[in-house]
């Protein structure tokens, strides 16, 4: 990388400017998932502070262009998943025949009352039992969305013991025998809320790909399972089949 010259009676701000250099840089020179330079590194070649150059990283960050990993340091952001929405998708299959490793880890379970939304999903009543389950589906090790998953207590009693990793699907079809069918997928563009973007590794003013689906055992038609996933829509494009 080359050292940069920054004018500081442009009356264009400092970070500013390195964005601008930095942006041009990246595109013409690096790839998908390249890393840059520390920030050390780049303040020093800037010959400013590590604060300015960090305001400058968190404009292409907030852009969309970078992302900071923790601990690793900064990266060109990876070209979006192209991830398929059928009657039967399977996060973990689908990923795997593309050669990502995947990872599921379990953050939450417990068993509460359904509120309104989730019961009118599941076709029970408000109040009646739900297992609550949230998981954080991540893709080569980086975080790719948040799923929380309600299922009714009086059909599958003993879930929350069962379920310990792995797929949910997978253990709804080998324990219990369910056929897993997709029915409906309601596809929004929210901002994170909650701790989401904090377990994304995500800016909080940046959108999620919000899918609200309702999952039915084929056998006979009854809903077993309302999901709410959220994406990072900076990772991912949605192809939707029916």
């Amino acid at each position: 990388m080359s050292l940069y010259a920054v004018e500081r009676d442009s009356g264009l701000a400092l970070y500013a400017q390195i964005a601008k250099q930095l942006e041009q840089e990246v595109l013409s020179r690096y790839a998908p998932g390249d890393g840059l330079p520390s920030e050390a590194d780049l303040a020093q070649r800037f010959g400013v502070n590590r604060h300015t150059l960090r305001r400058a990283v968190d404009e292409l960050v907030d852009a969309g262009l970078l992302e900071r990993r923790h601990g690793l340091g900064i990266f060109v952001l990876d070209a979006q998943l192209d991830y398929q929405i059928g009657q039967a998708t399977r996060f973990t299959e689908n990923l795997a025949a593309l050669g990502f490793m995947t990872e599921n880890r379990i953050l939450r379970k417990q068993t509460l009352g359904a509120i309104p939304r989730v019961a009118q999903r599941l076709n029970i009543q408000e109040g009646d039992a739900v297992h609550w389950v949230d998981t954080l589906r991540l893709v080569d090790e980086r975080p790719m969305c948040l799923i929380s998953h309600f299922v009714p207590v009086e059909r599958f009693p003993d879930l929350l013991g069962r379920f310990e990793s792995g797929s949910l699907h997978s253990l709804l079809g080998s324990a219990y025998g369910c056929r897993i069918r997709r029915t409906e997928s309601l596809v929004t563009a929210v901002l994170p809320q909650g701790d989401d973007a904090r377990m994304l590794g995500m800016p909080q003013n940046r959108p999620v790909l919000r899918v609200k689906s309702v999952n039915v055992d084929e056998r006979d038609g009854t809903p077993v399972e309302y999901a709410i996933t959220r994406f990072r829509a900076d990772r991912i494009q949605l192809r939707i089949n029916p």
